[in-house]
């Protein structure tokens, strides 16, 4: 089957149906919020932040194997969800380390090339972004709530989301 890593809103609100998902660990990449989001989280006046998968470090997500039949019709849903306003990710094979195993299989990592790579930003300004951002899809506050009560749910340790969590009132 064709495994897909999902590390953001796709853990919690998959626009596809999955064969099998299971919690997943890679290495090499790190959960950030490293993209200005221009339309979902905020605006071009005032961009938001949305999360991204940059170099070094490791990530727990949810790895979703898809079914042979439903494979293009994800991929499609994927392409459109998160590719549509900027293709700021790009697909790249991973091995997702699943607890029975290790399976080589794709995710979405960020181009630190594209204008909209917000990687360098202090953590306060991304913090003072999420707190006070609004685009098509809601308040940014809430993807970055929503992303922390999944976590907790899932029970995957990631400090930087919390630590933006907990001083989201400031801005």
């Amino acid at each position: 089957g064709f495994w897909f890593f999902g590390y953001g809103s796709l853990m919690w609100d998959p626009p596809f149906s999955a064969a099998e998902s299971h919690r997943a660990k890679i290495y090499g990449y790190h959960r950030s919020f490293c993209v200005s989001s221009e339309t979902y989280r905020g605006t071009p006046d005032n961009p938001g932040g949305s999360l991204g998968l940059d170099k070094g470090g490791s990530c727990t997500g949810i790895a979703f194997r898809l079914s042979e039949t439903g494979r293009s019709t994800a991929i499609r849903e994927i392409e459109a969800r998160e590719m549509d306003d900027n293709p700021i990710y790009v697909c790249r094979r991973v091995k997702l380390h699943l607890t029975d195993g290790r399976v080589d299989r794709y995710t979405l990592v960020v181009n630190r090339a594209d204008r909209i790579f917000a990687g360098s930003l202090s953590f306060e300004e991304t913090a003072r972004r999420i707190a006070t951002c609004h685009g098509d899809r809601g308040h940014n506050i809430d993807y970055l709530s929503k992303t922390v009560s999944h976590l907790d749910e899932m029970d995957f340790p990631e400090g930087y989301l919390h630590r933006a969590n907990a001083i989201r009132g400031t801005g």
